[in-house]
């Protein structure tokens, strides 16, 4: 019995530079990662300096017949634009290339739903990509026609069409609905969270950062980590121990990229408010990536739009072991090697050095018939002293502000 291998996509990437246009050889770089995460062969690339993009075609008629020419040499199967292209502009590319014609925003949309695993995240890509697909139900029926198929032929007719997008709606406003009951259900989870004397630490960061790898180091236990983009894609809490009895919990979310759709954006909403509700923000930075700066811009950038400024934060370069000089942008900043033997201890000391800088300080003395009190506080506060005097232990260390009311209520001798 033959078995016949699923045949890899040979990918064609193309992009257009505008005057002025910032980042735009780290974005076509980004995009060949895209294409390889999703599971592309990239069989190379097309630019184009323009002043604006060409309405009809997105790229000017000598650049695309030269396109043409490298589809048909090369068997290119998919060409993917680097740019959010207009359903014309889409059709019209298929119909001259005679190949699937895809965008930054498609690509990207693709992997998520390649990467969800629960069913909040699942539903979430969905949503995202029916939204995408709405308005590019056009006459011709590409998109239809695609799902059929026949690769850059015509669709059905317009009844048919007008079927399909009441489909499609029918479709946005089922999955909206599920969302409301899963995200009612999360809210009850996070009033719960933040009712709780429990500190919160959020993970954030550019795809592909190590995020998962500082989770794994700190919880021991195992987060899906790999070099590719949005290795992680659904919310994750776990709760960890700092010293002994000092408890915190965890929370790693889907990394950020440049031009993120807003699809998705607005379908995960819910998502990465996760990381709005903590109470630090760790910012992982890769420091042996060249672009690393732009990097940090983005996130910073979407951090601003999700209202997350003013929460604390701790920014940490990942990836040590792979620079020789690094100059941060960001300070006070902390390099590390989420990977090497010490990780954990080092992200610990990390950790709780900048709790001490966000808790208030104090001392108690507490009368030995009380002292096994002194194991609920351990788990709100550190403690750095133990001393004990004739009938009492004095207890100095830090809590956080919203646990104060723990030290008037359990102990004696407060000051």
């Amino acid at each position: 019995m033959i078995e016949t291998e699923k045949k890899q996509e040979r990918i064609l990437l193309v992009g257009v530079e505008l005057q002025g246009m910032d980042n735009f050889d780290m974005s076509m770089e980004e995009l060949a990662s895209l294409a390889k995460t999703a599971g592309g062969d990239v069989r190379g690339s097309y630019t184009q300096k323009r002043e604006k993009y060409d309405t009809k075609t997105f790229v000017g008629s000598g650049k695309l017949e030269e396109i043409a020419q490298m589809v048909e040499a090369d068997e290119i199967t998919t060409v993917v634009v680097n740019n959010r292209l207009t359903p014309r502009q889409n059709v019209n590319l298929e119909e001259i290339l005679g190949v699937k014609v895809i965008d930054r925003m498609q690509l990207i949309l693709d992997i998520f739903a390649m990467r969800a695993r629960s069913h909040e995240g699942k539903l979430q890509v969905h949503l995202a990509q029916l939204k995408y697909l709405l308005p590019r139900l056009v006459g011709q029926g590409i998109m239809l026609s695609r799902q059929a198929g026949g690769i850059g032929s015509r669709g059905p007719g317009e009844s048919q069409l007008e079927l399909n997008r009441r489909s499609v709606r029918n479709q946005i406003t089922d999955i909206e609905r599920q969302l409301k009951v899963v995200e009612k259900n999360r809210e009850t989870l996070r009033e719960k969270r933040l009712e709780s004397p429990v500190f919160k630490i959020g993970l954030i960061g550019y795809t592909n950062a190590g995020k998962s790898t500082i989770m794994n180091q700190l919880t021991s236990k195992s987060q899906y980590e790999a070099d590719e983009l949005f290795a992680t894609l659904d919310a994750t809490t776990k709760s960890i121990h700092l010293t002994g009895n000092l408890q915190v919990t965890l929370t790693d979310t889907v990394g950020f990229i440049q031009d993120l759709p807003t699809e998705l954006v607005s379908s995960f909403k819910s998502t990465l408010e996760e990381s709005k509700n903590v109470d630090l923000l760790v910012h992982v930075i890769d420091a042996s990536d060249p672009n690393h700066e732009e990097h940090e811009k983005t996130v910073l950038s979407i951090m601003k739009d999700l209202d997350m400024l003013e929460i604390p934060r701790l920014t940490l370069y990942n990836k040590a072991d792979k620079v020789a000089d690094f100059t941060p942008t960001q300070t006070p900043f902390s390099l590390i090697s989420a990977r090497s033997e010490t990780a954990r201890e080092d992200l610990q000391a990390l950790l709780l050095e900048k709790l001490r800088e966000l808790f208030v300080p104090f001392t108690i003395r507490v009368p030995f018939s009380k002292s096994y009190r002194t194991h609920d506080l351990e788990t709100v506060a550190i403690i750095d002293q133990r001393e004990f005097e004739e009938d009492v232990e004095v207890i100095q260390g830090y809590i956080a502000e919203k646990n104060k009311w723990k030290l008037e209520e359990y102990y004696d001798g407060l000051r």
